[in-house]
């Protein structure tokens, strides 16, 4: 890291106090977006994933910030005076880091790269020392960007979880999506949150919910100690450079699934976001008086069997009815009659 004044070692450290996010490295850069013609020079701090750049050393508040887990790729070039560019492609911007110091150039590209990546470039020119940083470095931020354990019970004579390792079905996503919200987001008032809390202590001990003011933000915990379960709220403020957590010690994270991290991680995962269960059904009834009738199979199609020595029952029939004699003269012409009877005269 570049020699810089003992004041601002005390700038870095009331930094430290604002965010949660660690300090990797930090040094001077210039930087400007793809096209536009002049480099404006920053002061630049590695915490976490995430470059923050400041006028300079002496300032509390960053200008600007370059979120490194939206990298796509790494270029580097070198102007005619020697001096390298870093061509940082993200996902919706192009952004030209210029490293001055020459003997700073490979561990800014290792530190970037391994942040963004989660691994350590295989070819960088660096001494032991500082490939050794690099390794503390990874597993560092392996271990903040990993999702939370998840709880499976609670004591109710101590605020410690048992803890078993995430599933594979959890996601990784990144807490650095400030616009979504936590599982543990609740649209409830401070009375129902505590009453969430109490009633269901196997579900999480942490709820978000919206303010009274209905503008920023709050955290409701419960824990159980020694002399009964006690409630707190903590005010979580929304701000243009994230979301702060009035503490004794405000700290500053970028979004508010951090805000959640953050409570978890200072309780060493005594405090576990309430999240709800949904209930289902393993048997499949049907009810008694259920107006459905089952199926009849219809009747077979095929001859009786006859069993051996039985002899088959014959039909009685009965004799039809004969039809009844009808007269001779029935279907006679009547002409005819009459001329027969004239010759028997």
């Amino acid at each position: 890291m570049a020699a810089i004044s003992p004041v601002s070692r005390v700038i870095i450290k009331r930094r430290d106090k604002i965010t949660a996010l660690p300090l990797y490295y930090f040094g001077y850069l210039l930087k400007k977006y793809t096209g536009e013609k002049n480099y404006k020079q920053y002061f630049g701090e590695l915490r976490g994933s995430t470059i923050f750049l400041y006028t300079d050393d002496t300032h509390d508040t960053y200008s600007e910030r370059v979120e490194l887990q939206n990298l796509v790729s790494i270029d580097t070039t070198k102007t005619k005076g020697g001096l390298t560019i870093f061509t940082l492609q993200l996902q919706h911007e192009e952004i030209q880091l210029m490293i001055d110091n020459a003997d700073t150039v490979e561990v800014w590209r290792g530190f970037i790269m391994t942040v963004a990546k989660l691994e350590i470039p295989r070819r960088l020119q660096l001494l032991p020392g500082q490939r050794l940083r690099l390794e503390e470095v990874l597993e560092k931020e392996r271990q903040r960007t990993a999702p939370p354990l998840q709880p499976i019970t609670s004591d109710p004579n101590c605020c410690r979880w048992c803890l078993l390792p995430p599933s594979p079905l959890v996601s990784t996503e990144t807490y650095d999506d400030i616009h979504t919200l936590p599982l543990c987001f609740f649209s409830v008032t401070r009375q129902e949150a505590e009453e969430m809390l109490a009633q269901h202590p196997q579900k999480g001990n942490i709820i978000l919910r919206p303010a009274t003011d209905t503008v920023n933000y709050a955290i409701t915990v419960r824990m159980v100690i020694n002399s009964g379960p006690t409630v707190k709220h903590y005010k979580v403020r929304s701000e243009k450079s994230g979301f702060l957590i009035e503490l004794d010690e405000p700290v500053t994270v970028p979004s508010l699934r951090d805000v959640v991290n953050h409570f978890v991680k200072t309780t060493s995962h005594c405090l576990q976001p309430y999240t709800e269960t949904e209930d289902y059904d393993t048997c499949i009834e049907v009810s008694p008086t259920s107006s459905v009738s089952p199926l009849k199979s219809p009747p077979a199609r095929v001859a009786p069997r006859i069993r051996a020595g039985l002899t088959p029952p014959t039909a009685t029939c009965q004799p039809l009815p004969q039809k009844p004699l009808e007269e001779e003269n029935t279907y006679l012409d009547p002409d005819l009659i009459e001329q027969d009877s004239r010759g028997i005269e």
